[in-house]
C-alpha cells in the first residue's frame, strides 16, 4: 500500500451518509430478559478526499434520524485527520439529549467511519493507524438462545467447536430451573476441551443466581457468568464475584455508553473481566479510552459483539482478552460487507492488505432490507 501525504490543513470531511436496514432473524430468539425476531443495522459512510469510510452500530432506525439531523452537521467540514477531535464535538453537541442510549450509539457510528476513512486516507490497515499489539483476536462463538430447542442448541455450538472455536457461550435465564439441565446439554455437545460460557442477561436474583454458579461449576464446568443479575445491581454482582466458585469469572459492561459507567463498575469491584461494545460506547475512540481504564485497573477487557467492527482496535489493547462471535452479527456482517473475516483457529485476523476495516459494503445485497 503506497500511503498519502496532505498539506498542513488536512483533508476536509465532504459528507456523511447515513442508511439504516433491518433483517429478520434465522430464528425467533429470546434470552433470559427479551426476545426479539429482527435486528437493525444502522451504517455510516463518511467521505473527504476521494476516500470513503465505512461504520455502523446496531440500534434503532431513530439513530440514523439523529445522525442525518444532528451529526451530520457537526462533523462536515472538520478535518478528517483529526477523528478525537470530531468525537469531542459530537459528545458536546448531544448534552442536553443524554449522552448514554441512541445519541452514545450515533456518535459510534460515525466514530467508526472517521476511523476507517483516516485509515483509508492513509491507505493503511485501521490496527496499523491505532498501533497493533496481536496478530489476531481470540474469540468465543455467541448464541445458544433460549428459544432453541436442544438439538438447535447442541448443533450450533458443536459447529463452532468443529470450526476450531474453544470457547462458546450460551443464554439462560429464562426458566431458571430448567438450567442446569439446558447446561448439562450444552457440555454434552462440546465435549470437555472446549469453554463453556452462560449468560444471563440480568435475570437472575441474586441468591438464585450465588445457587446456580456453584451447580453450573460442578456439573459443567462453566468458567464464565455474564450479567448473573442485571448490571445495574453492581452490589448484586459483587457479591456473586466474591462468592462464585474458583475458575469462574463473572463479566459485565455491555450497557456502558460512557467513562462514568465503566469506572462504577470497576470501583464497586463488580467483575472479574470488564465488557465494552464499541457500537454502543461512543465507537472506537471510547472502546480505546475504556481499555486504558480497565488496563490501569490491572485488569481485562472482552468486546460485546459486532465482531467485524472491533477486530482492529481489540488487536491494539494491551490488556485484551477475548471478542464475542455473535451469531446475529455475524450472519449480518457477511451477508452486508465484503472482507467480513473467517476464523482461523479460535482467532479473527486482519487483513493487513486492506485499508481501514477492511470492509466494502455491498450495497445491493442490503437493499432489500432498507427502512
Amino acid at each position: 500500500m503506497t500511503s498519502t501525504r496532505f498539506g498542513d490543513k488536512g483533508v476536509t470531511i465532504e459528507r456523511l451518509d447515513v442508511s439504516a436496514y433491518t433483517v429478520p432473524t434465522d430464528f425467533p430468539e429470546s434470552d433470559g430478559t427479551y426476545s426479539w425476531d429482527k435486528t437493525t443495522i444502522v451504517i455510516v459512510e463518511a467521505t473527504a478526499g476521494g476516500k470513503q469510510g465505512l461504520g455502523y452500530t446496531y440500534a434503532d432506525q431513530a439513530t440514523a434520524k439523529l445522525i442525518s439531523e444532528m451529526l451530520v452537521n457537526v462533523v462536515q467540514g472538520q478535518d478528517a485527520m483529526n477523528v478525537p477531535g470530531c468525537w469531542l464535538s459530537m459528545v458536546q453537541s448531544i448534552r442536553n439529549l443524554g449522552r448514554p442510549g441512541i445519541a452514545s450509539m450515533a456518535i459510534a457510528a460515525v466514530d467508526a467511519a472517521l476511523w476507517d476513512l483516516k485509515a483509508r486516507l492513509l491507505d493503511v490497515a485501521l490496527v496499523t493507524l491505532l498501533g497493533g499489539v496481536r496478530k489476531g483476536v481470540p474469540i468465543y462463538g455467541s448464541g445458544g438462545f433460549t428459544s432453541y430447542s436442544r438439538e438447535r442448541l447442541q448443533k450450533q455450538l458443536s459447529g463452532w467447536v468443529a470450526d476450531g472455536i474453544p470457547r462458546v457461550k450460551m443464554k439462560i435465564g429464562t426458566e431458571p430451573s430448567k438450567d442446569p439441565a439446558r447446561v448439562a446439554q450444552a457440555r454434552e455437545a462440546i465435549g470437555q476441551a472446549t469453554e463453556l460460557f452462560v449468560d444471563a442477561n440480568g435475570a437472575y436474583s441474586r441468591k438464585d443466581a450465588l445457587a446456580l454458579a456453584e451447580i453450573f461449576a460442578a456439573e459443567s464446568g462453566v468458567t464464565w457468568f455474564e450479567e448473573p443479575v442485571s448490571s445495574d445491581d453492581l452490589d448484586g454482582l459483587r457479591l456473586i464475584r466474591d462468592r462464585a466458585p474458583v475458575g469462574m469469572d463473572i463479566a459485565a459492561g455491555e450497557y456502558g455508553y460512557d467513562l462514568w459507567y465503566f469506572r462504577h463498575m470497576l470501583e464497586a469491584g463488580a467483575v472479574d473481566v470488564l465488557q465494552a461494545d464499541a457500537t454502543r460506547c461512543a465507537g472506537i475512540t471510547g472502546f480505546l479510552r475504556v481499555g486504558a481504564l480497565v488496563e490501569s485497573r490491572s485488569m481485562q477487557l472482552s468486546s460485546h459483539c459486532g465482531p467485524s467492527l472491533h477486530i482492529h482496535p481489540c488487536c491494539a489493547i494491551n490488556n485484551f482478552r477475548h471478542m464475542e462471535y455473535f451469531h446475529d452479527h455475524v450472519r449480518i456482517e457477511r451477508m452486508f460487507f465484503d472482507g467480513a473475516l473467517t476464523p482461523v483457529q479460535g482467532e479473527l485476523r486482519p487483513d493487513l492488505s486492506r485499508p481501514g476495516m477492511g470492509l466494502e459494503f455491498k450495497r445491493q445485497d442490503a437493499e432489500r432490507y432498507a427502512v
